[in-house]
């Protein structure tokens, strides 16, 4: 091989190597830029850009106004007077816990939906074809599964929270969803046991 083969070899040579770093690198700080963002959108996904705050912010926010819907359906279509009662005790403990996320979510710049997340809306949509007994049993049934899932996400917020204000409300506001928790337990054994 002449020196100028060679020569042309070695300049070919840097060129894929400097095309394959190139393209390594690339791919690299792109999957370190999605990263973030994509666990960010998981829920309950912890990560350190403070993303998790705000996750926790949106679906407390949205959770919370199912919670005062479903419970204002409750005082319409409940037959038990104890079933009525949870469900304004849901309109009014919700509604006063929007608000206070409402000026966390401000102080920190941290926008909250407005409108019912679909599923929430699916749950108020077939609850509402029921009425009576049968309306009593599927709603209590409802709220166990829903604050047993509030409860484990407003406590891991309280422990592993990196926004103070937002790791504040989910301090403070979850021994009521603890409350509400054991009331709705209470509640739907009554339902189960009369049924």
């Amino acid at each position: 091989m002449s020196v100028r083969e060679k020569h042309s070899a070695l300049h070919w040579l840097g060129v894929f190597t400097f095309i394959a770093l190139f393209a390594a690198i690339l791919f690299y700080s792109r999957s370190l830029a999605s990263s973030p963002q994509s666990a960010a959108q998981l829920p309950g996904a912890y990560s350190s850009s403070g993303g998790s705050d705000e996750s926790f912010a949106s679906k407390a926010a949205a959770g919370g106004m199912a919670e005062v819907k479903l419970g204002q359906l409750a005082q319409e279509r409940a037959s038990d007077f104890a079933v009525k009662s949870f469900g304004k005790r849901m309109v009014e403990d919700h509604g006063k816990a929007g608000e206070q996320l409402k000026q966390a979510a401000q102080s920190e710049n941290i926008t909250l939906p407005t409108d019912l997340k679909a599923s929430d809306q699916a749950h108020y949509d077939r609850l509402a074809k029921l009425s009576g007994p049968e309306f009593d049993h599927a709603y209590m049934q409802m709220m166990v599964k829903d604050h047993e899932q509030d409860a484990a996400e407003f406590k891991k917020e309280a422990v592993s929270g990196r926004n103070q204000a937002i790791k504040d409300f989910a301090a403070q506001t979850l021994s009521t969803i603890e409350d509400h928790l054991k009331e709705a337990r209470e509640l739907a054994a009554n339902q189960k046991a009369s049924m």
